[in-house]
């Protein structure tokens, strides 16, 4: 289903008040809701939240559920899904809740979702979703500003564990190829 382009124009600028304006009570809901968001009773919209501005009939907000601060509810990825948050549940700050099209998401009754997690499915009823806690993994004795990337990586040195017999000054590490991007092919050369 396509929308006419003054509907969409419409969407985005209801989206854009509703994210800036105060009422995260009374004014913010009911901008999402001309938007076409599905909100049932009392809910709470925090600043700067971001709901589908393509698809926001995906979304669907039972009463006193909470979206805290620059949360990011997508409804659709790859084609339109749909993202159900259930009454009483509590969506953190910075919390992006994203579906995938054919598929549903729906955060529980009472389901709680820390600040900065980042949801791809379900999450069932009076759950605490929490993301792992950030931990150093290594140095970084060269600047990235005015570095190549070759450099940049040569000046990396991995954390060592306590008690480990290598010694940490010595040995650069070496990226992870799950967590750092392979250099371009030209740049070895």
């Amino acid at each position: 289903m396509t929308k006419n382009f003054l509907r969409r124009l419409l969407n985005r600028a209801l989206h854009s008040l509703a994210r800036a304006l105060p009422g995260g009570r009374s004014l913010r809901p009911a901008l999402h809701r001309m938007r076409g968001v599905k909100i049932s009773g009392d809910v709470w919209i925090g600043d700067d939240v971001y709901l589908d501005n393509e698809h926001p009939d995906c979304i669907e907000i039972h009463e006193h559920a909470v979206i805290s601060l620059k949360s990011i509810i997508l409804g659709h990825t790859k084609g339109r899904g749909r993202v159900i948050i259930e009454r009483d549940a509590f969506i953190g700050p910075l919390v992006v809740v994203a579906c995938t099209g054919n598929k549903e998401i729906r955060i529980g009754e009472g389901a709680v979702i820390s600040a900065g997690a980042i949801i791809t499915s379900s999450v069932a009823a009076h759950t605490i979703m929490a993301s792992p806690r950030v931990t150093a993994v290594g140095r970084s004795m060269v600047p990235y500003w005015d570095t190549t990337y070759l450099e940049f990586m040569g000046g990396l040195e991995p954390i060592r564990p306590p008690g480990s017999s290598a010694n940490a000054h010595t040995t650069p590490a070496s990226p992870s190829p799950s967590t750092a991007p392979n250099p371009p092919r030209d740049m070895d050369k």
